[in-house]
């Protein structure tokens, strides 16, 4: 196999849709890039549990003679080094859209690549890491003005999208596994039962829910004979969910509103949050938890399912751009645990219980994936391209990988307001 151009990617790609993919950086500072980062990639492999296969065939990394461990086939090691060498790892994840690298595992690869992050990254270029990392677009950062395009650019896609590899109950978060081989469905609602438990949503109780997704959790308290606010910032997901209250008889309990979480009003029961702290913005945090604080009744309880990174790493990254910030998630961050406990103690919450289950986001995100990748043609009807196709996969694996590595974990944490 021959090394291909840097000026012409392996997949198809609009440049007008996709111009960072289309485009490989073929300048002189480009050119030196490429041959530094060639040279520090050939090091950090060396340490990694992987392989790495070049288009003559050759292999390199800490597993180049071990054909089962997670592979990485580079079709075009010049525009990939220009890639990476340019824009660090978005430059990485702009090459894969290109399909100017692929792997048997991707999952695994990442995992690997996480586990062995502090090799990735040389001490030097640590200690420049500020000069070096691109920043975040003022345009994205969390903020009133700025929250719903965020989101409007992640959840509003497509229902029908969604919908491909989701599972019947339409829960775009983790599901809570006691056995791998029972049915995501019955995992996802042991994740919200458990919740609605630890809030102690009965019937009669005053919920709110904070980040509707596609309503599973409101249409399940609403069975309980609770009453349900729930407050999104995504149309999409808001006509979804009401329709689907409405089909299940509950639009009498379940009210949904298009509303930013600072806007909320009134005390309730209990406050509900699945993985929408990740949309907050690390410099909200205190914000988000005084809106819990005062939305709950004396001796509430809220209940955050939160992702969540190792404190050093969060600290290291917050100001950071990344792949995920430019094609996924706009505007989001993951906290660390600290970081949540300082807010919520800041806000006046007692944590009273929390529970770790990033093995079991590992396994949601590998169901997923696998759906997503069985679902190419439905896909294509629905008018997503080839680079949409692997932008997606990447981030499933990728993600899957992370948790895979126990580099990112996902907490359901409960809090108890005070009472006076």
């Amino acid at each position: 196999m021959t090394a291909l151009s840097p000026t012409a990617p392996r997949v198809q790609v609009d440049p007008d849709r996709w111009p960072d993919v289309a485009r490989v950086p073929l300048s002189l500072k480009a050119r030196g890039a490429a041959f530094v980062t060639r040279g520090i990639f050939r090091r950090a492999m060396a340490g990694l549990p992987v392989r790495v296969v070049w288009p003559d065939g050759s292999c390199m990394g800490g597993a180049a003679d071990v054909p089962t461990a997670p592979t990485m086939h580079v079709h075009d090691p010049s525009a990939f080094m220009r890639r990476v060498g340019s824009a660090g790892l978005i430059g990485f994840g702009e090459s894969y859209l290109a399909g100017e690298w692929d792997s048997n595992d991707l999952a695994a690869l990442i995992a690997a690549f996480a586990t062995g992050v502090d090799a990735l990254v040389p001490a030097p270029l640590k200690r420049m890491r500020s000069a070096y990392l691109a920043r975040q677009p003022r345009a994205e950062r969390p903020t009133p003005e700025n929250a719903r395009s965020n989101v409007e650019r992640h959840y509003d896609l497509s229902n029908d999208m969604f919908a491909l590899f989701l599972d019947p109950t339409m829960t775009y978060s983790s599901a809570l596994f006691v056995d791998d081989d029972e049915s995501l469905q019955t995992a996802q609602h042991r994740k919200i039962d458990r919740m609605l438990d630890q809030a102690r949503v009965t019937a009669g109780s005053q919920v709110l829910e904070i980040g509707t997704g596609w309503g599973e959790l409101a249409l399940r308290a609403a069975r309980r004979g609770a009453r349900v606010h729930s407050v999104t910032l995504s149309r999409e997901q808001l006509e979804w969910t009401r329709a689907k209250i409405t089909a299940a008889g509950c639009a009498d309990r379940v009210s949904v509103e298009l509303c930013d979480y600072r806007d909320v009003r009134g005390r309730y029961d209990a406050v509900l949050s699945v993985e929408m702290v990740e949309a907050v913005g690390l410099d909200y945090l205190d914000g988000y938890y005084a809106v819990l604080e005062r939305s709950l009744r004396d001796g509430g309880r809220a209940v955050v399912q939160a992702i969540t990174m190792p404190h050093q790493r969060a600290l290291e990254t917050r100001d950071g751009y990344t792949w995920i910030h430019k094609y996924v998630f706009p505007g989001g961050a993951l906290p660390s645990p600290e970081m949540l406990a300082s807010s919520a103690a800041a806000a006046g919450l007692v944590g009273v219980d929390a529970l770790s289950i990033g093995s079991s986001y590992a396994e949601t995100l590998r169901r997923w994936a696998e759906t997503f990748d069985g679902a190419s043609e439905a896909l294509a009807r629905l008018g997503f391209d080839e680079v949409f196709r692997r932008m997606w996969t990447f981030y499933l694996r990728y993600s899957e990988g992370g948790f895979r590595a126990g580099y990112l974990d996902v907490q359901q944490l409960t809090y108890e307001r005070a009472t006076a």
